[in-house]
């Protein structure tokens, strides 16, 4: 059996969350089938593109030391086809590329990268941004990412991972185009499904037979309830640590709770900036039409779709925002209630612990061994006979 590496490296907002959670999911089955998804851990791809890259992340970096290489050794040593896949090695740049193509072995390697239009990504990647406690405006980001200049930490990484001529430039350059894969994100509207038949015919999983229940993904927000998040990070993130506020404000309340106002606006581009987003995508397509790549999709959904109604999230009025807050405080009364009877269950269990040490000390038996214990322990020769009594008893035990 030939050796292959599907190297998926990107975008973000893709659809990559839901991917990778099928491919962990199924990682057994897949394994039947001569693939390989190397993952201990839901996020051990996270964590050794973070290694291979050297980026900080909150304090995960220290515990990603050494896992691109633990990654990479096990691709190697697999005899059929494997799969690499986190959005974040579209940031690498050309010496890290180098390392990790290399680190691969004599695979054949194949480059996969998904892709959508920056009429969605621009907003999509503002959301994240304010998903992981940033309480920027719309307006300032717009503008920082349009800066030429792009020298702000937003504006340097949004073009790391997005600019699809420069990625390509990066990943792909040493490879033939006929293993360089496009994986286009339909356009808004279509079948629910059509996504996941464009990643399953890129990654050769037509065939198999997997469970795509859908069990992490990474849902979107409406303009309310982005509005509020941005407002609830400027009141919080001072105060909560990013160990608390994972759980509580990007789990509980943006992917768990806030994602739910499905009838709420979606957040889009002011008609400048969409003119300006549609322009820069028609001229990525003129630029990568004609070199040969495999499309899963058309190229032609990386203009995006016509402007709506803009609705600026910066001035989300105070009625649109009471819904979303009631949603937000009902939330988090739950997780209290939660929290508390795990408490009051805790407590219980301890009370009941110490109930049953004080009914064993209260017997005959075990005032006589204390006894004998104290006593043997007021001599060297005594606690001699103790420490050999103990460690027969953990031979034994």
């Amino acid at each position: 059996m030939s050796r292959r590496v599907l190297l998926h490296v990107g975008c973000p907002k893709t659809g990559t969350s839901y991917l990778q959670d099928v491919l962990f999911r199924n990682r057994e089955a897949l394994r039947e089938h001569g693939i390989l998804y190397p993952a201990d851990r839901f996020d051990a791809h996270f964590l050794a593109a973070l290694d291979l890259m050297t980026l900080p992340w909150g304090g995960l970096e220290t515990e990603a030391v050494g896992a691109w290489d633990r990654l990479a050794a096990e691709v190697r040593e697999w005899p059929g086809t494997a799969i690499v896949s986190h959005e974040i090695f579209a940031r690498a740049t050309p010496t890290q590329v180098e390392r990790a193509l290399s680190s691969l072995g004599d695979a054949e390697v194949h480059l996969v990268l998904s892709v959508r239009d920056l009429v969605r990504q621009i907003p999509a990647e503002w959301q994240e941004n304010v998903k992981h406690r940033s309480h920027i405006t719309y307006a300032k980001f717009l503008d920082t990412i349009r800066d030429p200049a792009r020298e702000s930490k937003i504006g340097s990484w949004f073009w790391a991972v997005q600019e699809l001529p420069d990625i390509l430039a990066r990943w792909a350059g040493s490879l033939p185009p006929e293993r360089v894969h496009l994986v286009t994100v339909p356009p808004s509207g279509s079948d629910r499904g059509e996504l996941w038949r464009r990643f399953s015919r890129t990654f050769g999983l037509d065939a198999l037979d997997l469970d795509l229940t859908a069990e992490r993904e990474n849902p979107s927000l409406g303009v309310p309830e982005t509005s509020l998040l941005r407002t609830i990070n400027q009141r919080v993130t001072s105060i909560i640590s990013p160990p608390d506020y994972r759980p509580l404000v990007r789990e509980l309340l943006a992917h768990q709770t806030l994602s739910r106002g499905v009838a709420s606006a979606r957040l889009g581009l002011p008609p400048e900036d969409h003119a300006w987003a549609q322009d820069l995508s028609r001229s990525w397509v003129e630029a990568i039409a004609d070199r040969g790549y495999d499309v899963a999709g058309s190229l032609d959904d990386l203009v995006g779709p016509d402007p709506g109604t803009f609705v600026d999230p910066d001035t989300v009025t105070p009625d649109l925002l009471l819904p979303s807050a009631l949603d937000a405080i009902s939330a988090l009364l739950v997780e209290g209630a939660r929290l508390r009877a795990v408490e009051e269950r805790l407590h219980e269990e301890v009370r009941e612990a110490h109930a049953e040490r004080d009914r064993a000390r209260a017997t005959l038996t075990y005032r006589v061994k204390h006894k004998v214990v104290r006593t043997l322990e007021d001599s060297p020769a005594g606690r001699g006979t103790l420490d050999a009594y103990r460690r027969l008893k953990r031979r034994r035990g």
